[in-house]
């Protein structure tokens, strides 16, 4: 990766990742004290009615903020006819869901899902409102400006959730939550940003895009779909109070996920597009990516199961331990995604988009075999299906990626091993600790103490033999300091 890249992708990663960690320990203290005042059945209904919405914004987005990414030149027609086919298509997917909501609260058997549809779905003309500002400060790297957004419209929203909460709102506490965000995050791009939207929509314009736009779309949407279908047949075939067992699992298990997955894919898509056209550093640059996101996601997931136990029962409490085994199952799927992630910026990048829903049919129709196997069989072998799914969407997309460039299969997965290493050595010593240690340290004692060991496990060896992802992050913080 040359050097001015990296640096650049470095700074956009270390202020995205920065916001996302103290984002991530802003709603794990909100999302643990909500918790506790709230029933697994709450986050059920809301689980059910946050997949509607989730495939809803892929579609609001509809692939053309990605194609302004992409574009070399995208001119002020681009800009504000894609603002105006989001708004349009948000306002017709909100009047559909709130026709079709009394048909779902029939089918999953929860008339509380009529009542809270209107309200959670304001979800979408929200969003619709600061994509193009969002869309502007990616493609000029204003990684700052979007981190410093989307945590104050965290605070905001946690603490909404939490007074909501307290005054007995139940589920209502996580539809404010989740309004407040969008809103807020809204709000401050409109304050921060000097675009603004003038003139009509132009046809032609979206005409040109749409090509590479559509196919975005399609997969987007086929994987927002795969990703959150699981949750619809626990909550239809089981029951909501198993739904939001699940759900939690899920929600805590994606903080770190999505924290890390964010940031690769809102800062390495537009860096590796700038790129595309030299093939060598665009290699180099891939396989650095690989090397240095699995070697900060691979101890913080499996650090995750090691103290899974210790971390429910301490701090979430006794009636949220069902979850646990869950979430150590579900927390082996995100040691795949951000990566996976990354192979699809490279197809995005390099591809005109063919190939990439091409890829998305083949996986999916080994995912439906997948979902048609585990189904049946019970919540914890739909956990499972989802580790088997990002395993096999990991697989698939580092495949089709070393196709469009000099990086084979076989480099992408070996710059991966060092990591791989140390977190399975990582989890073996927090686990051979626990083993021995376990019976004798109180629980508020053992929850800390095994977050020492696992994280002085990883480090030491990492400083001891130094693979290149460590030599990596050195030279970027030193350079940083210049």
């Amino acid at each position: 990766m040359a050097e001015q890249l990296r640096n650049t992708v470095a700074r956009g990663v270390a202020w995205t990742l920065g916001e996302k960690v103290a984002s991530i320990l802003l709603q794990a203290g909100v999302g643990i004290l909500v918790a506790r005042l709230l029933a697994p059945e709450d986050y059920g209904v809301m689980a059910i009615l946050s997949v509607f919405a989730t495939l809803s914004l892929v579609v609001v987005d509809s692939g053309f903020s990605q194609a302004l990414i992409r574009s070399k030149n995208p001119s002020e027609d681009d800009y504000r006819s894609v603002f105006t086919l989001n708004l349009f298509l948000s306002v017709l997917l909100y009047l559909l869901l709130l026709l079709a909501a009394p048909a779902l609260a029939r089918y999953f058997d929860q008339p509380r899902l009529a009542e809270i549809a209107p309200v959670l779905f304001l979800l979408l003309p929200l969003n619709a409102l600061c994509v193009i500002q969002q869309t502007l400060c990616t493609r000029r790297l204003s990684f700052d400006i979007l981190s410093k957004v989307i945590f104050a419209s965290t605070a905001l929203s946690g603490v909404a959730a939490l007074v909501l909460a307290f005054a007995g709102c139940g589920v209502w506490s996580l539809v404010g939550q989740r309004l407040v965000a969008m809103g807020a995050k809204a709000a401050l791009l409109w304050w921060r940003s000097d675009w603004r939207p003038a003139g009509r929509l132009d046809l032609s314009t979206l005409g040109r895009m749409a090509p590479f736009s559509l196919r975005m779309l399609l997969t987007d949407a086929i994987n927002a779909l795969y990703n959150n279908i699981s949750q619809l047949f626990v909550g239809k075939i089981y029951s909501t109070q198993t739904l939001g067992y699940y759900n939690q699992g899920q929600k805590l298990k994606d903080l770190p996920v999505l924290a890390i997955l964010q940031s690769v894919q809102n800062v390495t898509f537009p860096a590796l597009s700038k790129i595309k056209e030299q093939d060598e550093k665009f290699a180099e640059s891939y396989r650095q990516l690989l090397a240095v996101v699995s070697f900060v996601l691979f101890p913080v997931m499996m650090g995750l199961v090691a103290v899974a136990p210790e971390f429910f029962a301490l701090l979430l409490g006794e009636k949220w331990m069902p979850t646990v085994p869950y979430f150590e199952i579900l927390c082996l799927s995100g040691l795949f995604m951000p990566l996976s992630v990354i192979g699809y910026n490279v197809l995005k990048s390099r591809s005109d988009g063919r190939v990439v829903v091409r890829l998305e049919v083949a996986k999916k129709a080994i995912m439906t075999l997948v979902l048609l196997l585990t189904i049946p069989r019970g919540v914890e072998a739909i956990a499972w299906g989802v580790v088997i799914m990002a395993a096999v969407e990991w697989i698939l997309n580092l495949a089709a990626a070393s196709r469009f460039c000099s990086l084979s299969l076989m480099q992408a997965l070996i710059a991966h091993l060092p990591a791989t290493l140390l977190a399975a050595f990582m989890y073996l010593v927090v686990e051979l600790f626990a083993h021995h240690c376990s019976a004798s340290l109180p629980l508020p004692a053992l929850l800390p103490a095994k977050i020492v060991v696992g994280v002085a496990a990883y480090a030491l060896p990492a400083l001891l033999f130094r693979p290149r992802a460590v030599k990596i992050l050195f030279e970027v913080v030193k350079t940083g300091r210049k």
